[in-house]
């Protein structure tokens, strides 16, 4: 990584009002030290420009002593001019490396613009919204598990600007004008903020590797999107799976073992109202994929027609109550004018799943469960009960709430 001096500095020449504001929030102008190495390596590899840039302010400094109207003292204090200056610099910058900033061909990059708004009409699910609230939650909590950085620079009026890092507090009450850069050598891992107007930012995070990270920040996270209920939130299970009959019980440990077994598994429970299997599913994702660090989406309604898996997360449980309500028999009418079968069947597939992870390319290899219940399977669609789509099948008989 490039060097550079984070130790105080003389502010001067920053007189832009901003500048002065970075300045009086604890900011310190960067100073460029001498890298050795990185000025063997411009006189080596480019001699030519080496020796015109040389040359050129060679000859600015001639320029500044030699003027004829002026006295010899004048004509140093003109060496030390604006104008003289800002060569000197110039050509400083070009002699010595920029400060450290992210390597770019990092392969996980997970960023949003905060804070994340809302647009809710009567036309419209909020699913984008809760989505990006996820991602947001995402990024703020891994900051946390992060700490303090390494190294915090600024770039502002082709200035750069570090904050001392003892000083640092949060990201919310950093003053942030140009494009920030932070980084965490233990981790390998870069954040980048940008600002936009009214006060929002981009946070951006970069690493070779964010998937560690990714799941401590989003253990027992569960969110619904279900209409106008839609939120970000934690699992909750009233009756716990040893509360189910022996007969579930045991169905529950085939489903635990085929969720250790495979990346992709569908469950389908079906039966009377009462017999709990929507109390099941909540029991399945918070006593046995929530620690195993799965991120539960229950679906309802006309989400399962807009949902697409977060690509950054690396274990996925989807919760589709009622799906003979929504995947129903594309024979009738009933099913006429909607995508909701046909959507449900992307997500048995793997088809929707596995094009997602392709295009964003931060997990390669995504874990995701779907488990679905409805009252019964004849008004189903029958490609949803095909084989190849669902791996285990089980009736609940037993009342279980009255």
């Amino acid at each position: 990584m490039a060097s550079g001096n984070f130790g105080n500095e003389d502010a001067s020449g920053y007189n832009h009002p901003q500048s002065r504001g970075l300045l009086g929030a604890g900011w310190r102008p960067l100073n460029r030290d001498i890298d050795w190495g990185f000025l063997w390596h411009i006189v080596s590899t480019d001699t030519w420009e080496l020796s015109r840039k040389a040359l050129d302010i060679a000859s600015d400094i001639a320029d500044a002593l030699g003027r004829n109207e002026f006295t010899w003292w004048a004509n140093i204090l003109n060496v030390f001019s604006e104008h003289t200056r800002y060569e000197l610099d110039e050509f400083w910058n070009y002699i010595t490396p920029e400060p450290p900033a992210p390597d770019y061909r990092f392969k996980d990059v997970l960023n949003i613009e905060t804070p994340v708004a809302q647009l809710v009409s009567r036309t419209s699910i909020p699913i984008d919204y809760v989505l990006n609230k996820l991602q947001e939650i995402t990024i703020l909590k891994i900051l946390e598990l992060l700490g303090k950085p390494d190294i915090i620079t600024q770039y502002y009026l082709e200035r750069y600007f570090y904050y001392p890092v003892e000083r640092f507090v949060n990201w919310e009450r950093l003053e942030t004008i140009g494009t920030v850069f932070a980084y965490w050598s233990q981790y390998g891992v870069w954040l980048q903020i940008d600002r936009f107007d009214r006060g929002r930012k981009q946070y951006t995070l970069i690493a070779q590797n964010l998937a560690p990270l990714i799941n401590k920040a989003t253990y027992n996270l569960a969110v619904i999107l279900s209409g106008y209920k839609s939120r970000v939130g934690q699992v909750h299970s009233q009756f716990p799976i040893r509360t189910f009959p022996a007969d579930i019980q045991s169905f529950t440990d085939a489903v635990q073992q085929a969720i250790l077994d495979q990346n992709q598994l569908a469950v389908l429970v079906y039966g009377d109202p009462g017999t709990g299997k929507t109390a099941w599913t909540q029991a399945v994702a918070k006593e046995i994929l929530v620690p195993l660090g799965y991120v539960i989406f229950i679906l309802d309604h006309d989400a399962v027609e807009n949902f697409v898996p977060p690509s950054y997360l690396e274990r996925i449980c989807i919760i589709i109550n009622e799906a003979d309500n929504l995947a129903q028999n594309r024979a009738s009418l009933a099913a006429q004018g909607n995508t909701k079968t046909e959507h449900i069947l992307s997500l048995l597939d793997g088809t929707l799943y596995q094009s997602v992870i392709e295009e964003s390319g931060i997990q390669s290899q995504q874990k995701l469960v779907i488990l679905m219940t409805c009252n019964t399977t004849e008004r189903l669609d029958p490609a949803v009960l095909r084989k190849g789509r669902v791996d285990l099948m089980y009736e609940f008989h037993h009342r279980f709430v009255e």
